[in-house]
């Protein structure tokens, strides 16, 4: 069976953090997919793996001040492929240069630059504001020959651009397990296993990968900011580096701690309150 329930938390007041802090709680509990929005957060587990004792457990533990109200439902096993494609994953194009797509799909636009994700879940398609706006960026970026990192890669688009592009190499990190399975089988697909490498882990995989000429993570501010020092470590002088995964309002959060390590702002781009912040290292 592949049934899944679907948790769904309303949040009074809530904000990033507080959805992000949710994820974590969650994650530890067994659910694998989250999708925040302005007003809380909607989380999927497994049906066999699902406890009420031990969401509760998760929610004692949230630190936050804050009115949540919940509701839990069975999603019934199904074709999720075809879920996909009715529902949520539609070819996207962006910058009229690059289109992605999943491999059901029939009717895809020609570009310079064609990805191929077959995406489980919500582990990210090239739809949502920040990773489309990273792509606008990467396609204003020469990539030949250059040494990329990828943090937080998910189902591994913005590496197989970069490749796409003529990087030298790309290292993708994905701490989800499922996600990086994902990766591995996207970059397959699309016929990168030859420039991009992925690993399943955290930041403290960078110092064992050669450093970097662009450095990007799509992840969002609380984990940006933890780990902002140890991807300035993984940097050649002079690098790129693009971050996201945050709103327009929490560049100045994101700079109170670049600029320090070295890092200064060259531009930002803004799409529905979400922003991708471009900085050199110097």
């Amino acid at each position: 069976m592949n049934d899944y329930r679907e948790l769904r938390l309303n949040l009074k007041p809530c904000s990033e953090d507080a959805t992000d802090v949710l994820a974590a709680l969650l994650a530890d509990a067994g659910y694998e997919s989250f999708v925040p929005d302005r007003q809380g957060l909607t989380a999927y587990i497994k049906d066999e793996l699902f406890n009420e004792d031990a969401l509760n457990e998760a929610l004692s533990a949230f630190p936050f001040e804050a009115e949540i109200s919940r509701s839990v439902s069975l999603v019934e096993g199904q074709d999720w492929n075809s879920e996909w494609e009715k529902n949520y994953f539609k070819p996207i194009v962006v910058g009229e240069r690059c289109v992605i797509h999943s491999s059901f799909h029939t009717d895809v636009p020609a570009a310079d630059y064609d990805i191929v994700i077959d995406p489980k879940m919500a582990f990210g398609t090239g739809h949502h504001a920040t990773t489309s706006q990273v792509i606008s960026a990467l396609l204003d970026i020469d990539e030949s020959g250059l040494s990329v990192i990828d943090m937080g890669t998910g189902t591994g688009i913005l590496a197989i651009l970069c490749a796409m592009r003529g990087a030298a190499q790309v290292n993708g990190i994905e701490i989800d397990p499922g996600a990086y399975e994902n990766a591995l089988e996207n970059v397959s697909l699309n016929g990168q296993a030859d420039r991009v490498r992925l690993h399943c882990g955290d930041a403290s995989l960078l110092h064992s990968m050669p450093r970097a000429d662009l450095f990007i993570a799509n992840i969002n501010r609380n984990i940006i900011t933890g780990d902002l020092a140890a991807y300035v470590s993984s940097l050649k002088p002079g690098a790129t580096m693009l971050l996201s995964g945050f709103y327009e309002a929490d560049i100045p959060v994101i700079m109170e701690v670049a600029a320090p390590l070295g890092l200064t702002e060259v531009s930002h781009s803004v799409l529905n309150d979400w922003t991708c912040l471009k900085l050199k290292f110097n």
